[in-house]
Order: structure tokens, then C-alpha cells, then sequence
């Protein structure tokens, strides 16, 4: 990054570039590169723990990603054995309202013992909460 800039001291080149120009007019041309070779080193040092620190990040969204369609996948087969049994309950209500007269009567019977039921445990839940 340092070699772009140039070794020209003139004030267009800017930042650290044109500063370590001024500063190394009166250097020898090996202190130059020493003082080059030091800045470069710190510069990839800095470049490699920036790309330690992203991997890291890429390791953790991977291992994020893998849990996440573990758990999509459990739920898929959760779905599908829940079909499976909603199909299962319509196919039998199914049968039981077409059939006889008698299964009628014993659905409807059912169903309004089910709605009391559920009206008694609503008023006893509500009085118990007050």
C-alpha cells in the first residue's frame, strides 16, 4: 500500500505516504526500506487478524445456518405427521356423518355435550382467576 503512494515528497501524494517521504529525505535508502518493511509487516499483521476474526464470523453464521435447518426439518416432519392425523380425524368424521340416521344423532349429542363441556370449564376457570 505504501509503494503506490510513491517516494515523491510533494504534498499531492497525502497521508502516511508524504509524511514518511519528508521524513526520509535525509535517510538513507535502507532506513527507508526498513522503516517500509516495518509499516508493511504491521499492515499485515492487521490484515491477517481482520481475516481471523471473519472466518470466525463465516464458522459461526455456517454452524447458525446448520441448526436452523436441523430445527426447519423437524418441524417439516412435525407438519407432515400432523396432516397425517388431521387427514386421518376428517376421513373418519367423514364417515360417521354419512352414515345412518343413528351416528346422527349420537355425533350431534356429542358435540353438545362437548360445547357444555367446555362452557362449564370456561366458567369455573374464570370464577376460580377472580
Amino acid at each position: 500500500m505504501l509503494c503506490r503512494r510513491g517516494w515523491s515528497g510533494s504534498a499531492r501524494t497525502g497521508g502516511a505516504g508524504a509524511a514518511m517521504a519528508e521524513w526520509g529525505r535525509g535517510q538513507s535508502p535502507d532506513a527507508m526500506e526498513d522503516m517500509l518493511d516495518v509499516e508493511n509487516k504491521r499492515m499485515t499483521d492487521s490484515l491477517a487478524s481482520k481475516v481471523t476474526r471473519l472466518k470466525a464470523l463465516a464458522l459461526d453464521i455456517d454452524k447458525d445456518a446448520e441448526e436452523q435447518n436441523r430445527y426447519l426439518d423437524g418441524m417439516d416432519s412435525d407438519f407432515l405427521s400432523v396432516t397425517g392425523l388431521l387427514s386421518g380425524s376428517v376421513k373418519r368424521f367423514s364417515t360417521v356423518v354419512r352414515s345412518g340416521r343413528d351416528n346422527r344423532r349420537l355425533l350431534c349429542s356429542v358435540s353438545a355435550g362437548l360445547v357444555l363441556i367446555f362452557f362449564i370449564l370456561y366458567y369455573l376457570v374464570s370464577r376460580a382467576g377472580t
